[in-house]
């Protein structure tokens, strides 16, 4: 296959517009906590972006697309350190289908799963040790995210190639199951062994600065672009799909959530609509590829309305899910991958294609919901064991900024601080 230099430029493109996610999010993740954790929320999106570069190239591309080891995983040795996947016997660059070399791919791929790592974090802000949060990235990447990535992209169960495509070809354009329903998954199951927040549903928790957040939701929205147009892998018609899809389901996400608000609470707010905005993102990643515009309307508007009624779980059921990454990415992942099949043009129920694919994809998306809560079980319930999760009383209380970091976001926290030692 020759160089597509138009293709290669756009998934270069794409690649960076995704990595601009993680810092994105560290911004929208760090407005909704309270002002003296916040550079410690943002150091965690960060953290994940350091840990899971380095491992992806070492040994996650390998598991992601290396060799099937019994379709669950690929084998971490085939490629390691990304032996042979770069240059072919003549040391030339390697090149896909598409007409992108194959390193571009990979940096493109790796972007995917440090967003997912970072997106957990949310669950369990103001309280965990920022030790033991990289060493989770690292183990929970490795043992969560690559085998996902493999199960569904990469040949292995949950894919067109595994056995659940004899009932219809299983549909995830760019992430339902391997990114949002991986990390809902994992953050419910990681808010429960880690417990709550001290005084949480009884103190107001309330975001500390919400420009941050709609700052932090319009990156994440300019960086979805990269994350599901990407996805076509060549600048085509897909790609525009995807785009389009993107931003009508985006925008009627907003007005969903925005109209439960009104009606429930009797305002529309700026949470409420970069909420929405993260909402309608997550809802049309799986469906980008495969639903039309006006399909994406209907879409994204339930993902809104349900998204933010699902926020409001965590009170009613008692488990503290900081910044609502359980009501946001697994339940609009888990409606964006099962919505397919009613919305998809050739082979929804709604477009005369019976109920194979809705079938499908609600199988792929309770396995996806399973293999990462028992894994993620697994690995959290090691680390509490062994490291320990929480930080002291004394330092949730005070701030782990100060505690952790040695710094503070605003001055006048640490004044605060200091007038509060010196009282003493």
């Amino acid at each position: 296959m020759e160089l597509d230099t138009g293709a290669t430029a756009w998934m270069l493109m794409s690649a960076s517009l995704v990595l601009l996610m993680t810092p994105g999010l560290a911004l929208f993740y760090g407005g909704m906590v309270r002002g003296k954790s916040v550079l410690n929320m943002m150091m965690m999106s960060f953290g994940a972006l350091a840990v899971t570069a380095v491992v992806y190239v070492l040994w996650g591309w390998s598991m992601s697309y290396g060799a099937d080891v019994g379709g669950i995983l690929g084998n971490p040795f085939d490629q390691f350190a990304l032996s042979g996947a770069i240059y072919d016997g003549a040391g030339e660059f390697l090149v896909d289908d598409y007409g992108v070399p194959a390193i571009v791919g990979i940096g493109f791929q790796a972007t995917f799963a440090i967003i997912t790592v970072a997106l957990i974090s949310g669950a369990i802000a103001d309280r965990v040790k920022f030790g033991t949060w990289m060493v989770f990235a690292a183990v929970w990447v490795t043992l969560a995210y690559f085998p996902m990535a493999h199960m569904v992209w990469g040949g292995g169960l949950l894919s067109g190639d595994g056995p659940f495509a004899s009932i219809a070809a299983p549909i995830d354009f760019a992430g339902g199951t391997v990114v949002h329903i991986n990390a809902g998954a994992a953050a419910l199951v990681l808010a429960l062994v880690v417990g709550k927040r001290k005084g949480f549903g009884t103190e107001p928790m309330r975001p500390h600065n919400l420009p941050l957040v709609m700052l932090g939701a319009a990156l994440l929205w300019f960086g979805w672009f990269g994350f599901n147009g990407g996805s076509a892998f060549t600048a085509d018609g897909f790609a525009g799909l995807a785009w389009v899809n993107t931003t009508v389901a985006t925008a009627a996400a907003v007005l969903g959530w925005l109209l439960v608000e009104k009606l429930r609470d009797g305002s529309a707010t700026s949470l409420g609509a970069a909420s929405g905005v993260v909402a309608g993102l997550v809802a049309i990643t799986p469906a980008a590829g495969s639903v039309s515009p006006f399909g994406s309307i209907f879409l994204g508007a339930i993902a809104g309305v349900l998204c933010a009624f699902a926020v409001g779980l965590k009170y009613r059921l008692g488990f503290d899910d900081s910044l609502d990454v359980v009501g946001v990415h697994l339940v609009a992942g888990l409606w964006g991958t099962v919505a397919i099949g009613f919305f998809a043009t050739e082979t929804g129920l709604f477009y005369g294609g019976g109920v194979s694919q809705l079938a499908v994809q609600a199988i792929i998306a309770a396995v996806a919901v399973a293999f990462s809560a028992v894994v993620t079980y697994v690995i959290a319930v090691a680390l509490k064991a062994t490291m320990g999760w929480r930080v002291s009383e004394e330092t949730e209380v005070a701030g782990i900024d100060l505690a952790v970091h040695s710094e503070t976001a605003y001055e006048t926290i640490q004044q605060g601080s200091v007038a509060k030692e010196i009282r003493a």
